[in-house]
C-alpha cells in the first residue's frame, strides 16, 4: 500500500476530506471535520487509525503490524504499518472501521447535511 491507494480510498468514503493542519508532511482524513486517519506523505510506511478499544487490543495480539497509536490516545487508536502481516484489503477494513466509529459519534445534522440555498 502506498499514500495514494490509502488517499484514493479515505477520499471515497461519504463526507470524507484530507488536509495538513499540523505540519506540511501530516497528512490528516476526516469525515465532517472529525479525524478518522493520519498517514505521514513523505515517509509513508504506516497508518494512524481509530479503533474500538476492545479490537485494538486484539488486533495487536494478533498482528505485529498494529500498534498502540503513534502520539495518540492509546486506547482509541492504532498504528497500522504497510507491507507487513496485514494484507491492503485488511487494512482499508480498519480504515472503514475507524471512519464509522467516528461518523456514528456525528450530532445527526452531520450525519446527513441538506444543501441550502442561502
Amino acid at each position: 500500500m502506498d499514500v495514494e491507494e490509502l488517499r484514493s480510498f479515505c477520499l471515497g468514503l461519504p463526507y470524507s476530506t484530507e488536509d495538513t493542519p499540523f505540519d506540511v508532511d501530516t497528512l490528516v482524513f476526516r469525515v465532517q471535520g472529525k479525524i478518522f486517519a493520519l498517514t505521514s506523505i513523505s515517509d509513508n510506511n504506516a497508518v494512524n487509525l481509530k479503533c474500538n478499544p476492545e479490537r485494538a487490543i486484539q488486533l495487536r495480539e494478533q498482528f505485529s503490524a498494529v500498534t498502540p497509536g503513534f502520539h495518540m490516545n492509546k486506547k482509541h487508536w492504532n498504528t497500522v504499518l504497510f507491507n507487513s502481516d496485514l494484507k491492503d484489503s485488511e487494512i482499508f477494513n480498519l480504515v472503514q472501521h475507524s471512519y464509522d466509529l467516528v461518523f456514528s459519534s456525528l450530532p445527526k445534522k452531520l450525519k446527513n447535511p441538506t444543501i441550502t440555498n442561502d
